[in-house]
């Protein structure tokens, strides 16, 4: 054989045989069984030097077997072949970050990029495209659809990570659902066991590109500067008044569309537009791509929720994923009473934003802006994460992507009410618990009724239900889940706050039109990644209440009475004793109850 030895492979005449250093080939080897210990050598007929490298393959020849040999050759082989695999695989990450590992598996700045493209190894977040001019910010981002390097950049995503990483089975294919774990101390909702991948393997399975939006691909909002207020009921000056005709055009979903959604009456959320932010914050929002986890403190009535830190967040997340607390200004100089606000505007993992001119009276209405806009205030971000002020989130972001969304390959997830399914109880409940006035719950239901609303029945399967908790968003930001948050606002501005009376009317007008829907998971499983705390008055009130009095019993000392007073005594108990039938008479006589009863006038007893 000529040229560059193959090992691990026979060839006619020898075992790997190399090309000698004079150009011509070695003369083939006898047969495997008289073969001599100079022509076995594995560099060839080389110089009198090499005879002890002859000598010792000779002799490992001489005392192993064929089959033993090959198995040699082929472990060598292996060994050379991954040795080459693993070099390639190193020069192909020229972006290679010179840190070690982060939570078990290393991540480039590259993988970082493509989770939160403004991602720098040194933490901190770089503009890419995003420019302030005139009033702020490039108005050119009103449409959903981005620059073209821009939506590029998120339909190229890919993954360069370690092949350790690639999942053959899926960690919870076989995890089967098991209801919550009895508890004798606590017998009302409670979680129930979820299967997460690991944090390590989380972000490796998000998708690279984004989600279809079936029909819809362009989503436009209306804004009107010249907008004056006027007493209506069919919305507020934030919302811009949308007419009946208009609220119908809005469900006719075509392939480029404009609707009311917020903001009415400026060009860039946030800007003289009601819910004002300070340009800083703004450009801080605008900087944020991937995913963002939201959530809002608004004070009512003087009561507000205590801001709860999210806990068990990976460093990964930490770096790539966005946290915002928006607060109202009251809320702000209350916190500020009892916490530091550093010169970053962080407390703890939130960066906090402090909201101006609120467009409602309502705290709770005021809420549903960021609730529900979220797409709107991030024009940059993928997914988001909505929790409610009141909730701490116990799991890594990436983990709840991928186990709600990704896995499920849905692009809105919330989750069911952990009671009711239907509108007609959940609205009943509402009036009951005085929620809002009675009035305008009655008037927004019989609206429904006669659009169309009935009772949730089993006639409505694969939709597992009418009323959500809505304390937790998980969505994508796509046309169709951007046109299905607006409407659901649109309703919640036009009727009461209670957005569980009207988002199973805004999901079914959709669901009719194109083939998406809202996936509902259930209440135990979102009860495992949040955990409600107790609202600031409530926490007060235990803080102020004095622990409860111990109550001391103390224990009359028996009288000690002489042997003979003891005797005397059992001799008097035991003469007062009855005999046991008369005994056994009473007890029967005791259990038997005497009722009077009165019949025509006249009165008896019955034993």
């Amino acid at each position: 054989m000529s040229g560059v030895a193959s090992l691990g492979l026979r060839s006619s005449g020898s075992y790997g045989s190399l090309q000698q250093s004079n150009g011509q080939s070695p003369s083939p080897s006898p047969p495997l069984g008289p073969r001599k210990a100079g022509k076995m050598s594995l560099g060839g007929a080389g110089a009198g030097g090499r005879g002890g490298e002859r000598l010792l393959f000779a002799r490992i020849c001489k005392l192993t077997s064929r089959r033993q040999r090959m198995l040699l050759l082929l472990l060598v082989a292996a060994a050379v072949v991954f040795c080459f695999l693993f070099s390639s695989l190193v020069t192909k990450d020229e972006y290679a970050s010179p840190g070690g590992i982060e939570t078990m598996l290393g991540f480039s700045d590259q993988v970082r990029s493509l989770v939160n493209p403004v991602w720098t190894s040194s933490g901190r977040p770089i503009i890419q495209g995003d420019s302030l001019s005139g009033n702020g910010f490039n108005t050119a981002s009103q449409t959903e659809k981005q620059s073209d390097s821009s939506h590029e950049k998120l339909r190229g995503l890919s993954w360069s990570l370690p092949p350790s990483v690639v999942l053959e089975h899926h960690p919870c294919e076989n995890f089967s659902f098991s209801p919550p774990p009895i508890d004798r101390k606590r017998t009302g909702p409670r979680p129930c066991p979820v299967c997460y991948v690991p944090v390590e393997q989380a972000p490796a399975l998000m998708p690279g590109a984004p989600s279809e939006s079936p029909v819809l691909q362009s989503l436009n909002y209306l804004s009107d500067d010249n907008l004056i207020s006027r007493e209506s009921n069919s919305g507020s000056l934030f919302g811009g008044y949308p007419s009946l005709e208009e609220r119908d055009k809005s469900y006719d979903i075509k392939d480029s569309m404009t609707v009311h959604c917020g903001f009415v009456r400026g060009k860039i959320p946030g800007v003289n537009t009601g819910f004002d932010i300070d340009r800083v914050d703004l450009s801080e929002m605008w900087k944020c791509r991937g995913i963002v986890v939201a959530s809002a403190i608004f004070a009512f009535s003087g009561n507000y929720d205590i801001m709860q830190q999210p806990e068990n967040i990976s460093t990964f997340s930490k770096d790539t994923v966005c946290f915002f607390m928006f607060l109202d200004e009251e809320t702000e100089a209350a916190i500020k009473n009892t916490t530091t606000i550093d010169d970053s505007k962080r407390i703890g993992l939130w960066r906090v934003v402090v909201v101006r001119n609120l467009p409602y009276s309502d705290a709770r209405r005021n809420g549903k802006v960021p609730k529900l806009l979220l797409h709107r205030l991030f024009p940059n971000v993928r997914y988001s994460l909505w929790i409610d002020g009141k909730l701490k989130l116990v799991r890594d972001p990436y983990q709840l992507l991928e186990r709600f969304l990704w896995r499920k390959n849905v692009s809105f997830a919330i989750s069911r009410h952990y009671r009711r399914f239907d509108v007609f109880e959940e609205a009943e409940a509402n009036k009951v618990g005085g929620k809002y006035d009675n009035s305008s719950i009655d008037y927004q239901i019989e609206f429904y009724k006669r659009e169309g609303l009935t009772h949730y029945s089993s006639a409505k399967l694969p939709i597992t239900s009418d009323v959500p908790e809505g304390c937790v968003i998980i969505r994508e930001h796509i046309p169709i889940t951007n046109l299905f948050t607006c409407l659901w606002f649109n309703e919640v501005d036009r009727f009461t706050s209670r957005d569980q009376l009207s988002f199973s009317t805004v999901r079914d007008k959709i669901r009719t039109r194109v083939n998406w829907t809202a996936d509902m998971f259930l209440d135990c499983e979102r009860r495992d990644f949040v955990v409600q705390a107790y609202h600031r008055e409530l926490w007060e009130q235990i803080l102020r209440s004095p622990p409860p009095p111990l109550i001391l019993v103390r224990q009359q000392p028996r009288k000690m009475l002489p042997d003979n007073t003891a005797k005397e005594a059992g001799k008097a108990s035991s003469s007062k004793r009855l005999p046991a039938k008369r005994t056994r008479e009473k007890k029967l006589g005791s259990k038997r109850a005497h009722r009077t009863k009165v019949t025509g006038g006249k009165e008896f007893t019955q034993l």
